[in-house]
């Protein structure tokens, strides 16, 4: 007979780990991805489209950190919808959210295979990525703070690369490239191009996930976040133009290993140089790949604990205090995705989850301060209610965005919610009432062992 246990997250987490997991979940989507965006808008216009999209995402940061800090909640999202909007909005929050995360996943994980294969010719992309898969669950299963601290030594060496690279590359930049058909859609463009802008930022909300694993949660989270955004955005800028004007775009526009092809340009593929930034290059891929599974195993785990997933998948770990079974179910449907669809496909799907969280969020924030206003809030959104109602609007626009140039995968998406509210009624989970302790307190519950 199983015996039922209490085992609860444990609280290991410093500012540097924090910027270390906020940086290193993101910095992928400055390695590949946002190229995609090039070939449906020009330099210019995709360079605008990021202007907007770090617009959005400065006031969501600001926006979200409320949030985090005053709800620290494995959870995120779907604690912060739940309390705001009851059941059903818990339930599109953490549907969204499960989606952001775990299809950016394998994203990252084709990503690393195509960068081995540009390596090796004889390497498989696909048998890479599944490899990859493999070893970064046993990493995470292994330990919060050692998958943290893997975190932080991983995206320095990312960061590092990435300004090395545009040092490098820099000397080479010329105009004429840059500016070289640079709106070839017009304005048009600039809408095609919102969802590849997001990737450039995409997860850094996943810091809120291990929330109840962070000291001092109220004081620590904003430190994180903000140094974290800070940090993305000026790499993001300065890989984008840069590598726009060493060559012609329309070259980079649709692989996915840009940065090394770039360099390539510069100094000659046969040059070693070049090889040895593209093996560094694996760097930031790892640190993103490694950051997605931990915030996807956290929402997993959320949302069994609070019975919206299987409770199995809710047992933490005696020996590693992790959440394995949360884990190895990522892994799963990561392991899925590899075997279908192309990266741009998923990154798609994986962007939209996103914003449909983003939206959730905001909406949650504002019902919030009218439903508690007593509610402990650390943090407070600057210029309330400005900075969400900037970041719900631009949200909607980036999902507007996506649902006109990609109807069948917001079909998808969309069907996919369908299922997930009709079993959610048809086994009355709808009914159920979470209690605060579960839900909103982080007071340890239950759980088989």
């Amino acid at each position: 007979m199983e015996k039922l246990s209490s085992e609860s997250l444990k609280r290991t987490l410093k500012p540097i780990h924090l910027w270390g997991i906020a940086v290193g979940l993101v910095i992928s989507g400055e390695y590949f991805g946002w190229n995609y965006g090039w070939g449906v808008s020009g330099t210019i216009g995709f360079l605008i489209a990021t202007l907007i999209v770090t617009v959005m995402y400065i006031t969501f940061i600001f926006s979200y950190t409320e949030l985090t800090s005053s709800i620290p909640h494995a959870g995120g999202a779907f604690a912060y919808s739940y309390k705001a909007m009851g059941p059903f909005g818990g339930l599109i929050a953490g549907y969204a959210t499960l989606v952001d995360f775990l299809l950016a996943t394998p994203a990252i994980a084709f990503a690393l295979g195509s960068y081995l294969h540009f390596l090796y010719p004889s390497v498989s992309a696909l048998q890479s990525a599944l490899f990859f898969n493999v070893i970064f669950i046993f990493i995470n299963i292994s330990g919060v703070k050692e998958s943290a601290a893997f975190s932080v030594f991983i995206t320095i060496l990312a960061v590092a690369e990435l300004l090395l690279f545009m040092g490098i590359i820099a000397p080479h930049f010329k105009m004429g490239n840059y500016l070289h058909d640079p709106m070839p859609f017009g304005w048009k463009g600039i809408f095609a191009a919102l969802p590849y802008a997001v990737w450039f930022y995409l997860a850094i909300e996943g810091v809120a996930m291990v929330a109840e694993e962070v000291q001092e949660p109220e004081k620590n989270i904003p430190k994180g976040y903000i140094s974290g955004m800070a940090t993305l955005t000026l790499l993001a800028l300065g890989v984008m133009i840069l590598t726009g004007g060493i060559t012609d775009w329309h070259k980079l526009s649709n692989i996915d290993y840009p940065l090394p092809e770039a360099i390539a340009v510069v100094l000659g593929k046969a040059n070693s140089l070049t090889k040895v930034f593209a093996s560094i290059g694996l760097f930031g891929l790892i640190a993103s790949f490694h950051g997605t599974i931990l915030a996807s195993s956290r929402q997993i785990f959320a949302m069994a604990r609070s019975g919206y997933l299987p409770r199995g998948l809710a047992r933490v770990s005696h020996r590693f205090k992790t959440p394995h079974w949360s884990v190895i179910a990522g892994g799963v449907v990561s392991f899925a995705a590899l075997f279908t669809g192309t990266t741009s496909q998923v990154i798609i799907l994986s962007v939209m989850g996103a914003v449909v969280m983003y939206m959730m969020s905001m909406v949650s924030l504002f019902i919030l301060r009218k439903k508690e206003p007593e509610l402990k809030r650390p943090f407070r959104s600057p210029f309330y209610p400005v900075f969400p109602a900037v970041a719900l609007v631009l949200s909607f626009v980036c999902l507007m965005a996506i649902v006109y140039y990609n109807l069948i995968l917001s079909f998808i998406f969309f069907a996919g919610l369908a299922v997930s509210v009709f079993i959610f009624i048809l086994t009355g989970k709808h009914k159920e009432k979470i209690t605060n302790d579960v839900l909103l307190e982080n007071i340890a519950v239950p759980i088989l062992d």
